[in-house]
């Protein structure tokens, strides 16, 4: 007979390791602008899928584009910035 047993022991021991590190929660945080850019984008293109898109939402998604592309610049040039000796950017 097989006995069928949980992986809670196994899961449990490891509990520390499933926990994200301070590094990587502070590399989301400073991603976290060009993330909630690229959702106003997807939620700016979800609201179209099932539509025409009219002037106002093209405008929106224009909108919506650009504060991503310039979320992605901005977190580029402070990388860039942080990397560069002497603080010059």
């Amino acid at each position: 007979m097989n006995h069928v047993v949980t992986l809670q022991d196994a899961i449990t021991a490891f509990a520390d390791f499933i926990e994200p590190t301070a590094a990587e929660l502070d590399a989301i945080e400073q991603e976290m602008p060009v993330i909630l850019a690229d959702v106003d984008l997807l939620d700016a293109h979800i609201t179209t899928l099932d539509r025409i898109p009219s002037e106002l939402d093209e405008r929106r998604i224009r909108r919506a584009r650009r504060r991503a592309l310039a979320a992605r610049v901005a977190l580029v040039n402070r990388a860039a910035g942080a990397s560069l000796p002497g603080g010059a950017a």
